[in-house]
């Protein structure tokens, strides 16, 4: 009887620790649910991608004046700031090459003419359909057409007057900052259109991709500190001026080329760069100059979350570390 008690006993309590053991711990579940979620956010919250190159119909050519194109446009997993790059490069084709209204008109839309028989209509219905299932890709190089002719024609006019230009135009981006605190893409672009010399661009766009917003240089300063940061950059003018030997004196040379604060900036390791145009601050032999202003320097001019973080003294990082 008591050996029967023993062995119900052993049998029961053998039975309760299997069950046990087959119970899943609940924490580490929710913890490992948590980590993931955590890495799918942090992931969403960087800019990843590429350019890629559009495919431009050019003619058959041969010889050292041949014109050349190249758009690249930006493939990220971003789409709003893919869609705000290419209109960025619409508008920078715009100011490079100057485009009729009704150039492009006549290419966004399908003329009425076209569309008095019922053979038109059908082949418009097909054109539609096609146009709603085409990639950003293909959209851009529908509406990058009439600047190609442009292009193609101005090369035929020079052509024509026995000038051996080869003239040329390329539009690129790339990213800069990937996330936190801003993730920048710098627009580069360069044309050679058969003038004295050629002219080029290096425009920044910065985004907050958690808010899926542009941020301009007014957005990320503390408030009322615009004048701070104006006077700040032209201390670092006035450096330029004279380390670049570009007169003997700030006042001489701003008889002539006048100090203005740039809106185009990015975040960059080394500080605040502030970025200029060809003829902003110089004359074309200064290409496109750029102000970098330091972070030590910007303690109050820009928002917080906008300054790299403050490494702690060596002897305070040693104390707390002796304290956990």
């Amino acid at each position: 009887m008591v050996k029967n008690k023993t062995i119900f006993s052993i049998t029961v309590l053998a039975t309760a620790i299997a069950l046990t053991a087959c119970q899943p711990k609940q924490s580490e579940p929710k913890q490992d649910q948590t980590a993931a979620s955590e890495a799918v956010q942090a992931e969403a919250l960087k800019l990843a991608g590429d350019s890629e190159k559009l495919t431009l119909d050019l003619p058959e050519c041969d010889g050292n004046s041949c014109p050349e194109i190249s758009i690249e446009r930006l493939s990220s997993n971003q789409a709003f700031i893919d869609n705000f790059i290419d209109q960025k490069i619409l508008k920078q084709l715009d100011q490079i090459l100057d485009i009729s209204p009704k150039l492009l008109k006549e290419n966004q839309q399908v003329t009425t003419e076209n569309l008095k028989d019922s053979k038109a209509q059908d082949q418009a219905a097909e054109q539609a359909a096609l146009l709603a299932v085409e990639t950003p890709k293909q959209k851009l190089e529908q509406q990058v057409a009439p600047y190609l002719e442009n292009f193609l024609s101005l090369d035929k006019e020079l052509k024509a007057l026995s000038a051996n230009h080869q003239i040329s135009l390329m539009i690129k981006p790339k990213i800069l900052n990937a996330d936190l605190p801003l993730a920048t893409v710098v627009l580069n672009s360069s044309s050679y259109l058969g003038g004295a010399h050629g002219s080029s661009s290096q425009r920044y766009y910065n985004f907050d991709l958690e808010k899926k917003k542009q941020v301009e240089l007014n957005d990320i300063l503390a408030p009322n500190q615009k004048a701070a940061l104006e006077k700040k950059a032209h201390e670092v003018f006035k450096t330029w001026v004279i380390e670049s030997k570009l007169a003997n004196s700030v006042e001489e040379y701003e008889q002539a080329w006048k100090f203005t604060l740039s809106d185009n900036f990015y975040l960059s390791s080394q500080g605040l760069i502030l970025q200029y145009g060809e003829y902003e601050i110089g004359p074309y032999v200064v290409g496109l100059p750029r102000l970098t202003i330091p972070y030590d320097q910007l303690q109050t001019v820009l928002k917080k979350q906008y300054l790299p973080p403050v490494e702690a003294p060596a002897s305070s990082a040693m104390e707390k570390k002796a304290q956990s």
